[in-house]
């Protein structure tokens, strides 16, 4: 058989297998060529094959190569027959779909993990071509909230199914769901490991008024704001910041609310041992007034560490009341007169940092006069001891007084 001959039949059994085909058909084929909006197939047939750019894939591509590969050897199902131009329009794209949905119906069932790559990124979240158009709501691909996602593309995330609609040709992936499992996984082991009193590192997660979130290895304790510091915190980023490293002991451990409370300042020396030697009975401090009562105020002189200011020792008058004299926030002198901190106890005094006020001069007593009526007048001394003052004195004055009156009866 001639050379000719032979062409002349592969000719013609190309054109009997290009009658046979038609619409909906699968064939078979290796890339040949590839231009940004198209790719060529070899099919051994007459005609040549070409699969239009939206219909190499589910999702859309910026050009052919992001889909195939010259040398791929690919099945595909026949779109169109266009005999003016000779050529066969093919789809990648429906191939994949129909081999898709079935497989997606079963991992969504058995809640398998999917690693995908995410080809874009579009208003709302993410997508991926896992034969079909698959969608990550912004929602669903971390824990945590991400404000931009133009560095998502390209990236490779392990998701779940979690909605599957064929007729809508629509699936909803979740990597958060992942995440969650992982995380709670993980979580569990290391509550599990934690013990009581235990010291560890640990990153300053997040900020809230009542304290702060401490990350101790992929989960989180709470450093309430009481358990920040020894000295009283008004606000939890007066002490710390997201990202500062610090030390904590572990208070408590509930694995079944998954909570774990942590404490800051009980990883300190507490403020009682640091201001062991720091003060001596008649030194003169400056602190802060932190709480009054009715026998006197509190006044903090070194962080966690307060004295009493006994209401007799507020000022050197009468106080009624200690808010006479003093408030709450305010800087005050004082004298310590006691300091024992085995019994974490100081007495102090703010009257002795002042001084006494002057004490007005009492007035001169006059001498006290002799009382006359009683004594009866004066006498000088006789020296006749028989002589009686007593008669004498009571003689004179009978005369004197009676005297005429007597003289008129005789």
């Amino acid at each position: 058989m001639s050379e000719e001959t032979k062409v002349q039949e592969n000719q013609q059994e190309a054109m009997d297998n290009l009658v046979s085909l038609k619409k909906g058909d699968t064939v078979k084929g290796t890339i040949v060529k590839l231009e940004d909006n198209q790719a060529f197939v070899s099919l051994g047939y007459k005609y040549d094959g070409v699969i239009p750019l939206r219909e190499l894939s589910s999702i859309q591509l910026d050009n052919a190569a992001e889909a195939v590969q010259v040398g791929q050897e690919i099945e595909l199902k026949v779109v169109s027959i266009d005999d003016e131009k000779e050529k066969l329009v093919l789809s990648k794209r429906a191939i994949d779909g129909e081999r898709a949905w079935d497989e997606l119906q079963a991992k969504f069932e058995s809640g398998e993990v999917l690693e995908i790559t995410v080809a874009d990124v579009v208003k709302g979240g993410l997508v991926a071509d896992i034969g079909v158009r698959g969608f990550i709501p912004a929602s669903m691909v971390e824990r945590h909230f991400v404000e931009d996602f133009s560095d998502y593309k390209g990236r490779t995330l392990r998701v779940k199914i979690k909605e599957i609609d064929r007729e809508n040709n629509k699936v909803i992936l979740s990597a958060k769901e992942v995440l969650d499992a992982e995380f709670e996984q993980n979580k569990q082991k290391i509550m599990s490991d934690l013990q009581v009193g235990q010291e560890i590192e640990g990153t300053v997660q997040r900020l809230t008024p009542f304290g702060a979130f401490v990350d101790i290895g992929g989960i989180d304790g709470l450093v309430h704001v009481s358990e920040l510091s020894w000295q009283h915190v008004a606000h939890p980023k007066d002490i710390v910041s997201e990202g500062q490293a610090v030390r904590v002991k572990v208070l408590k451990v509930d694995p079944a609310a998954g909570k774990i409370s942590l404490s800051m300042k009980a990883a300190e020396p507490g403020p009682w041992e640091s201001a062991n030697g720091k003060f001596n009975t008649g030194d003169i401090v400056t602190g802060t007034v932190r709480r009054i009562v009715s026998f006197g105020a509190f006044v903090e002189i070194a962080p966690g560490v307060e004295g009493l200011v006994h209401i007799s020792q507020l000022a050197h008058r009468h106080v009624a009341t200690p808010q006479e004299v003093v408030k709450e926030g305010q800087e005050v002198k004082a004298k310590v007169l006691d300091f024992n901190p085995a019994e974490k106890r100081v007495s102090l005094s703010i009257k002795e940092t002042e001084e006494a006020p002057e004490q007005p001069a009492k007035p001169e007593r006059a001498p006290r006069e002799r009382d006359n009526r009683d004594r009866g007048p004066k006498i000088d001394k006789i020296d006749n001891p028989n002589v009686s003052l007593s008669g004498q004195s009571m003689s004179f004055t009978l005369a004197e007084r009676f005297g005429d009156k007597l003289s008129k009866l005789k």
